[in-house]
C-alpha cells in the first residue's frame, strides 16, 4: 500500500459531487478507483460528481442490475461498475471487460469486494462513512498513479 491519504467531512450530497469533481480533477489521465461504503452511503453521487466534471449531463444511476454503465465522453471513458449483486468473484470472468482498465481509462468500481482477487488492481480507494448527518470520504492510494492522485487531490485542498 503507498502511503498517505486525504479525508474530509461532507455535510450533504452536494460536497459529496464537489469532492466527485475534485477526484476527476486529479484523474485527468485515467485510473481505477475502488470505492467502498453501506449501501446509500454516497459512492453513486461521488460517480455523479465525478460524470459532471467531465462534462456528462444526464442522470448517473447505479448500475446495479446491469453491472456496468459505460460514458464515452469527448475527453475520457468512463466505466462505472457495481459489483453488489455479484454472488461469485468468478462472475468477473464472464463480464469481457478486462479491456475497459486500461490506463488513459477511468474506472469507477462500488462494491469491489464482491470482485476479490479477479479485479485489476486498483490505483486510488475511497471509502464513504456515514457521519453525523452528513458522510466523510477518506481517499488512499494503492499505487505510484494513486499516489499521484492523491498528491493532486492535496494540493486542491
Amino acid at each position: 500500500m503507498v502511503a498517505g491519504e486525504v479525508s474530509a467531512i461532507l455535510k450533504d450530497d452536494s460536497q459529496t459531487v464537489v469532492w466527485g469533481e475534485k477526484i476527476a480533477a486529479a484523474l485527468k489521465e485515467g485510473g481505477t478507483v475502488y470505492l467502498y461504503g453501506e449501501l446509500g452511503a454516497g459512492k453513486t453521487t461521488l460517480c455523479r460528481g465525478i460524470l459532471r466534471a467531465y462534462g456528462h449531463q444526464s442522470a448517473v444511476k447505479s448500475p446495479t442490475y446491469t453491472i456496468i454503465e459505460p460514458y464515452e465522453l469527448d475527453c475520457v471513458n468512463v466505466y462505472h461498475f457495481d459489483l453488489y449483486r455479484m454472488l461469485d468473484p468468478e462472475e468477473w470472468e464472464y463480464l469481457g471487460v478486462d479491456e475497459y482498465f486500461s490506463p488513459e481509462n477511468i474506472c469507477l468500481v462500488e462494491w469491489p469486494e464482491k470482485g476479490a482477487n479477479y479485479l485489476p488492481a486498483s490505483d486510488v480507494n475511497i471509502t464513504l462513512l456515514y457521519h453525523e448527518n452528513g458522510r466523510k470520504i477518506i481517499v488512499s492510494a494503492s499505487s505510484n498513479r494513486g499516489a499521484e492522485i492523491l498528491q493532486e487531490l492535496k494540493t486542491a485542498e
